[in-house]
């Protein structure tokens, strides 16, 4: 039996799980309404107005990036 593709979330591999952008912060317990939260799909930010529609598919590479403050 072949195993299920996954996806790339921050450089590791894992289960392909979300339909959108906005599913797999939310699986991921990441507030998408919260500041200082930038998303990359395959090497492009993703604006926030489009995370509930943009398409997350197996093999697609992720970053989720949150700013801190400080410095």
């Amino acid at each position: 039996m072949e195993a299920l593709a996954g996806i790339t979330v921050n450089g590791l591999a894992e289960p392909f799980e979300a339909a959108t952008v906005a599913a797999l912060l939310a699986a991921k317990d990441i507030d998408s309404d919260a500041r200082g939260i930038a998303v990359a799909l395959n090497g492009r930010v993703v604006p926030r107005t489009a995370w509930s529609q943009q398409a997350v598919a197996p093999g697609d590479a992720v970053e989720i990036v949150r700013a801190r403050p400080g410095g």
